[in-house]
């Protein structure tokens, strides 16, 4: 006979659990036979105590078949299924850039993205700035959009992973959300569900990480790595920098705005570049589309260069009922912010540091993200031309633009933003973009 509180006891006294066990657990909360305070006791339970590996595959297991897991194999698709994840930050569009672009190297990209948690951005809240766009669509639906299109991003559904969905709902309101072998199995299922074949994990490090310190952000990637490879998931984790905005926009529809320049070529900040081509080097490589990195990276500058993946993300957008010519005409579907302000630099100098957090949190300050779960998003704010570490300020160079709603507002995020600025006299040491690769 099953008895959940036996399970809790077991982690709670740091004893082993046998993959049954773990596989009952998640099936009795996808059924609703077990309740929050449960689910509860064990995420508290893991967290103080954390799971083997061996443990940590079966709870990721368990997660994904607590529901409806995708097949590929009738769609007939004639590439390999690949996907890719991020522990979030400011100014990361990567995602949205990075899926066409792999899609047009000839592999398939079925995403299921998030929505913004704490200080950082969400996929999901920058697709919904898009008017039309589903982000819950029909599974067939979803299935025809990346048999054609190449890829699709959307949100998780109800009927993928429930016992991981109300885990991670549990986790938020428990001071549980860190925990290492519960982000790695929440994030992982919903992969496997998903039906990818392969997965490439991007593990932030900085002062706008979700991951306090680096050696945390080094123990996530190696848990991921770890328990991807052995729940039978080719994976391959990357940490990169996020001591400052990945890209020099920040916000929901200048995010999109600044995917579809990067996809057209009107504009492709370095940094992004670098981690676009490092992690979409590792993709294809992983799914044989590669024979290395340096292939793989020719690969997906001649899918931007050709116009093929700026083709397949116009052609995502329009199958899951956004227009058809964002891409050609971004502005005229996105919002913009009533208010465009400059935010002047204190003095002359050099961006010596930027607290990455601070920016995130002035841009929910500003009504781009929430404070709660049921806040409206306004798609319009954020910051846009950000200034980089390294980068010489002054009178005539300010820190960013704030995007802003109305001048109360703006007056609030100009402290905010000047606040997050360290200047120095000379040209400070700029941190790498990518650290290290974990397989």
């Amino acid at each position: 006979m099953f008895l959940p509180q036996e399970t809790i006891r077991k982690v709670r006294d740091r004893l082993p659990l046998h993959e049954d066990e773990v596989r009952e657990f998640a099936q009795g909360i996808a059924e609703g036979r077990i309740g929050d305070g449960q689910v509860a006791a064990f995420c508290m339970a893991v967290y103080f105590n954390r799971l083997s590996v061996d443990e940590c595959i079966a709870l990721t297991k368990a997660f994904r078949d607590s529901g409806e897991v995708l097949a590929w194999d009738a769609a007939n698709l004639d590439g390999p299924t690949v996907d890719k994840h991020s522990t979030g930050g400011i100014g990361d569009l990567t995602s949205l850039v990075l899926g066409p672009m792999v899609a047009a190297c000839g592999a398939y990209v079925p995403m299921i993205s998030g929505r913004g948690l704490g200080h950082t951005g969400g996929t999901l809240d920058k697709l919904e700035s898009i008017s039309g766009y589903d982000i819950a669509p029909d599974p067939d639906v979803f299935r025809q959009v990346v048999k054609h299109a190449g890829l699709a991003i959307i949100g998780q559904t109800a009927r993928l992973t429930p016992a991981e969905k109300k885990f991670y709902e549990v986790r938020d309101i428990t001071a549980t959300v860190e925990s290492i072998p519960l982000i790695t199995a929440g994030i992982l299922s919903k992969k496997l569900a998903a039906g990818a074949s392969a997965f490439v994990m991007d593990v932030k490090v900085g002062s706008g990480a979700f991951m306090p310190t680096m050696q945390d952000s080094i123990d996530l990637a190696r848990s991921i790595a770890d328990i991807g490879n052995g729940a039978g998931l080719q994976t391959t984790a990357v940490l990169t920098d996020m001591n400052q905005p990945l890209a020099p926009c920040a916000g929901n529809a200048l995010e999109i705005a600044c995917a579809v320049d990067y996809l057209t070529g009107k504009h492709r900040p370095q940094r992004l570049h670098d981690v676009v081509l490092t992690l979409g080097s590792h993709m294809l490589m992983l799914v044989g589309i590669a024979e290395n990195e340096s292939r793989a990276k020719q690969m997906l500058i001649h899918a931007l260069d050709s116009g093929e993946a700026a083709a397949r993300f116009g052609r995502m957008i329009h199958m899951l009922g956004g227009p058809a010519d964002l891409v050609e005409m971004p502005h005229k579907h996105l919002a913009s912010a009533a208010t465009v302000v400059p935010v002047p630099a204190p003095h002359e100098g050099y961006v010596a540091r930027i607290d990455a957090r601070a920016l995130g949190i002035a841009i929910i300050g500003l009504g781009g993200g929430r404070m709660r779960a049921d806040d409206r998003i306004d798609y319009a704010v954020g910051l846009s031309q950000v200034a980089e570490i390294g980068q010489q300020v002054g009178k005539d160079k300010p820190l960013a633009f704030v995007h802003a709603s109305n001048s109360a507002d703006v007056q609030v995020a100009i402290g905010a933003v000047q606040k997050a600025f360290e200047l120095a006299e000379s040209v400070p040491e700029v941190p790498p973009t990518v650290y290290r690769v974990i397989m």
